[in-house]
């Protein structure tokens, strides 16, 4: 089942497409999830707030912030999927993820103070959550806050490291995790924070990855004073923010069936030049075949996402809806780009920056940060075991004693 459209949604559909045309910063060169050279940051700040302002963003907020809550809640989507078809940009950072956050859970002087410099990018998010041994498993994380003080000059004294921070060498604030009771049960001692990233103490290194790219990083955080006015929400109750505030992040899944069409029409067009025995692949019954079946999983995803998008309108949510799509969108979006990398033979080794790399080596560095997508936001093997536990009610996977440690 796909929500079907309208009148009004297709005329906010061509504003958007209209807008992002005159507006966009230029074309995205590499696949995923990405962090910008620092060249480029001041043109996607700007680009992010003209978004807001254009009413493109935000849009389900409440109006004194800005929103637009009598808007169809399809718009969300339709402008994600707008900015994926065009290939630019999406706005980067935690920026949703927090203004969530901040929406349900905080208070009237933390939105007063954060919101409108979210809606004119003043300051970009990062999400400070996983960690080197707390990733899937989030209510693992050990980084520690203990309160010293009370009343307005309370602090939380914070210590400890976060990893795989995306854009987090580009981000003025962090929506932090950090455990303030470790004799609470795992789910229960964590609190949120808002963490203002120029703060003594915090360290923020860049991971250099296989891709070449440094679109991650690694936080460390060394006696980092927070003060408890920045505390989103209730202390020891972050894990219901942080699992709230997730729940609300969706319209950029509505990107995802966008890109794997335009993925798939580059992979038509690559197989109609590449050649396979002298002749275009193409020709080649095995590939056709192969393409076609591609093809398939790539309207199955679509149709995934509708039917997510629709159950969202009718309030029939199921929970393995959002992990069943994202194991499915990762899997599929690997098998693409890993098909027409195969398809260049030796040529597929070439990266970008050489002259005779196809595509200037879009395609090997999509194939190598696709395995990024079947880790972030959990494992695929961890969400599988959501699925069959949360969605289908089996029972839970036997644990095990934990492993001695030498």
């Amino acid at each position: 089942m796909r929500p079907e459209s309208t009148p009004e949604l297709d005329a906010f559909r061509r504003k958007v497409r209209a807008f992002v045309a005159e507006h966009a910063p230029g074309t995205k060169s590499h696949a995923g999830v990405r962090a910008p050279e620092p060249e480029l940051m001041p043109a996607i700040r700007a680009w992010t707030a003209r978004l807001y302002e254009a009413g493109f963003l935000g849009i389900d907020w409440p109006a004194e912030y800005g929103g637009r809550p009598d808007a169809h809640p399809l718009e969300p989507f339709v402008v994600a999927e707008e900015i994926a078809r065009a290939r630019t940009w999406q706005p980067i950072g935690a920026a949703s993820l927090a203004s969530a956050a901040l929406l349900e859970f905080g208070t009237e002087a933390q939105r007063a103070r954060f919101l409108p410099r979210i809606r004119s990018c003043e300051d970009v998010w990062c999400q400070l959550f996983s960690e080197p041994e707390a990733g899937s498993d989030l209510a693992a994380l050990r980084t520690r806050a203990v309160r010293e003080g009370e009343g307005d000059d309370a602090v939380f004294v914070v210590d400890g490291q976060k990893v795989w921070t995306t854009n987090g060498q580009h981000a003025d604030m962090g929506y932090l995790l950090a455990r303030t009771d470790h004799e609470a049960p795992r789910h229960r001692g964590i609190t949120a924070f808002a963490l203002d990233l120029r703060t003594p103490g915090v360290d923020i290194r860049p991971l250099r990855e296989i891709t070449g790219t440094t679109d991650f990083n690694e936080v460390f955080l060394d006696a980092v004073r927070i003060p408890a006015t920045q505390v989103i929400g209730r202390v020891n109750d972050g894990w219901r923010v942080a699992m709230s505030s997730l729940g609300h992040e969706r319209s950029g899944v509505g990107a995802r069936g966008v890109e794997l069409f335009a993925v798939l029409d580059d992979l038509v067009r690559l197989a109609s030049r590449a050649p396979v025995g002298g002749r275009p692949a193409l020709d080649d019954s095995a590939t056709r075949q192969a393409i076609g079946e591609l093809a398939a999983r790539v309207q199955v995803n679509a149709a995934l996402l509708g039917l997510a998008q629709s159950r969202m309108l009718h309030g029939t949510e199921q929970p393995a809806d959002a992990l069943l799509g994202k194991i499915f969108f990762s899997e599929l979006n690997h098998d693409l780009v890993d098909f027409g990398l195969g398809l260049q033979g030796t040529d597929g080794l070439l990266v970008e920056g050489d002259e005779d790399a196809v595509a200037d080596g879009w395609w090997q560095d999509a194939h190598l940060y696709s395995r990024a997508y079947t880790i972030a936001g959990g494992a695929n093997e961890v969400l599988r075991t959501q699925v069959a536990e949360r969605g289908l009610g089996m029972p839970r996977e036997p644990r095990g004693p934990a492993p001695k440690h030498k």
